[in-house]
């Protein structure tokens, strides 16, 4: 299996290859051509990819969701009720859990976000993604938003969008998120992974971190 880390703008995403290929979160709006510059480097045709997972709803994670969608012809896979924010066009607050997180929330910008479909309606069971050639599954883990997911690979590897954090200017060290609408369901969800046997986090702010690294800021 391979895994490729393409940074999109303020947003690290995903592309996951194995006996098939599919894309986590899209980033901000306005990516087509940093995500069209990154696939030729890995020699990957966009068509390639099946399935988007979105991690949840922020704008950073599903800006460019409607153009990659269009130049994949993947199917968008949310968790309800974040999936509205994609086919409704909404952006909104993103609470602060410490200080610098509510400065950075109040300084953030609220960009449009184009709409699109929705094709899968992740549910609170897991989702399997052997379907899509890749051995794993998508899991609820909300509390950044209530509509959180993340993909949890046979390999022990999880890609869990804002579940925790750990590159500037967010975070300079990793741990907790600055932003939740709920925190003590993110640790429960992290909890959660752990309890699943996750050996490495893969964050789309920053870079990837051991499960024994968690443990320790839990």
């Amino acid at each position: 299996m391979n895994i490729y880390p393409i940074q999109m703008g303020m947003t690290c995403c995903y592309i996951i290859h194995d006996k098939g290929t599919i894309m986590v979160d899209s980033g901000p709006p306005n990516k087509l051509g940093n995500f069209i510059k990154n696939m030729k480097k890995l020699s990957i045709d966009p068509k390639q990819i099946k399935l988007i997972v979105n991690t949840h709803g922020h704008y950073d994670h599903i800006g460019s969701t409607r153009v990659i969608k269009d130049a994949t012809g993947a199917h968008i896979a949310m968790h309800a009720p974040d999936k509205e924010w994609l086919e409704k066009s909404i952006n909104p607050v993103i609470p602060g859990v410490n200080t610098w997180g509510k400065i950075l929330a109040k300084l953030s910008s609220k960009p449009k976000i184009t709409e699109t479909t929705v094709n899968i309606r992740l549910g609170d069971e897991d989702f399997s993604l052997a379907p899509f050639g890749i051995p794993g599954k998508v899991i609820y883990t909300p509390g950044h938003t209530m509509g959180s997911v993340s993909i949890l690979l046979e390999t022990g590897d999880a890609f869990v969008g804002d579940l925790v954090m750990s590159g500037f200017p967010l975070r300079l060290n990793p741990g907790l998120p600055i932003f939740a609408e709920d925190i003590k369901r993110v640790k429960e969800s992290i909890r959660k992974l752990l309890d699943r046997g996750v050996k490495t986090f893969y964050p789309a702010h920053g870079k990837p971190f051991s499960a024994q690294i968690v443990n320790k800021f839990l």
